[in-house]
């Protein structure tokens, strides 16, 4: 899986977040100093399928970019969509995860879970980089 950096503005949450788990995740990345997992995104759309409360983290430093494997949410079957346990559906299609975002009616935190077939690479993507533009012209 190819990680690519994506400006911020490109990307679109369809769930919300809870505030405790951002809080926790942003205690983490000041201590890594660095993302150590990139967020899985639809290429088509920029719609957000895992890493929402890594994308709040971001918006809380003033990031400009962040860590993306692209994926082709709808064209690729491998990509599993499911529900979380508990969470007051039975299921989701994806073409609701994509209108949320497109849309901005977040879904409830921990609604949709999403399984691919490749695990996401571990990471380790400096937050000084991330404060730059997506492409700079000091690459």
């Amino acid at each position: 899986m190819k990680v690519e950096l994506v400006p911020l503005e490109v990307l679109r949450p369809h769930e919300g977040t809870l505030a405790k788990k951002v809080d926790e995740l942003e205690r983490m990345t000041h201590r890594w100093k660095a993302y150590v997992l990139p967020l899985v995104i639809d290429k088509n759309t920029g719609v957000i399928l895992d890493g929402h409360h890594r994308h709040q983290v971001a918006l809380r430093l003033s990031l400009m970019c962040l860590p993306c494997v692209l994926v082709d949410y709808t064209g690729d079957d491998t990509i599993e969509l499911d529900v979380w346990p508990n969470c007051g559906r039975d299921s989701i299609s994806k073409k609701e995860v994509i209108d949320a975002g497109l849309l901005g009616n977040l879904l409830p935190p921990k609604t949709s879970r999403h399984r691919l077939s490749d695990h996401l690479p571990p990471i380790s993507m400096p937050l000084s980089r991330l404060l730059l533009p997506a492409v700079s012209l000091v690459e």
